[in-house]
């Protein structure tokens, strides 16, 4: 069993085959994918896809790419979302200093309020960090959201950091990178970090692990995710397996 926390399945990319895509994971053992949206319209089909499919879940959120786009009027449409069955989470949401399509002051001000509304829903939240390490955990750790829940998508931060998230009850989700022939730095993430605060995740259709790295990514290759990491821990692959289903479940709340 295999719990895939993080996939754009909505993506126009799996416009064409959605229906094998998820019936292959599914047929492989991926029982759990959680969708989350990255603009309204996506987390619209996150919570579309989530009614649709049995094995997906929704979180909903604007990425910090489009920060620009809120206003207050949207922020409520998102929260109204968050009524609908099955949305676990506000997510994926962050700061990103690598591209700046949103000049950062807004990025800022928008992570915050989103923050805010996840602490006053008692929601967990999916945070996307690029290049912004120390200030998106300090804004975390200030807005005071870890008791209602931290993730980590795809991180990239340092073993350090990683520990310190883990020390005020954040997770870490692990992506395709891991498998890379660069990837020394995730490594000792994975080592640095214990097993029940680790996810997996496929940030699909981007970030392919090896060996399929440079084709569309999918949930089905989340598995090659799990198993670098009980690699790395030196432990079996369903001892892996169960541990990170088990951390999202109990994180998203799924019964």
């Amino acid at each position: 069993m295999f719990f895939d926390s993080h996939a754009h399945i909505d993506g126009e990319k799996f416009d064409r085959d959605r229906d094998l895509v998820l019936s292959r994971a599914k047929e492989n053992g991926i029982d759990y994918i959680m969708n989350p949206g990255a603009d309204f319209e996506s987390s619209v089909r996150a919570v579309n896809l989530a009614q649709e499919y049995e094995m997906v879940y929704a979180a909903v959120g604007i990425h910090p790419h489009d920060a620009a786009s809120l206003d207050d009027s949207l922020l409520m449409m998102i929260e109204a979302l968050t009524k609908k069955p099955k949305v676990q989470a506000i997510g994926e949401i962050g700061l990103d200093f690598h591209y700046d399509f949103s000049p950062r002051d807004t990025q800022r001000h928008w992570f915050v309020e989103q923050l805010r509304l996840a602490r006053r829903l008692k929601l967990p939240v999916i945070v996307h960090d690029r290049e912004a390490n120390q200030e998106t955990f300090d804004t975390l750790r200030k807005e005071q959201v870890f008791e209602t829940g931290v993730l980590m998508h795809c991180y990239s931060g340092s073993a350090e950091l990683a520990k310190q998230y883990v020390k005020l009850g954040g997770y870490i989700s692990i992506a395709g990178p891991v498998t890379f022939k660069n990837s020394r730095k995730l490594i000792e993430v994975v080592e640095a970090v214990p097993l029940e605060r680790l996810m997996i995740e496929t940030d699909s259709p981007y970030l392919t692990p090896e060996p399929f790295r440079g084709k569309r990514n999918e949930s089905l290759y989340v598995k090659y995710i799990c198993e670098k990491i009980a690699q790395i821990k030196g432990i079996d692959i369903t001892e892996a397996a169960e541990a990170t289903t088990k951390n999202a479940k109990e994180y998203f709340k799924i019964k």
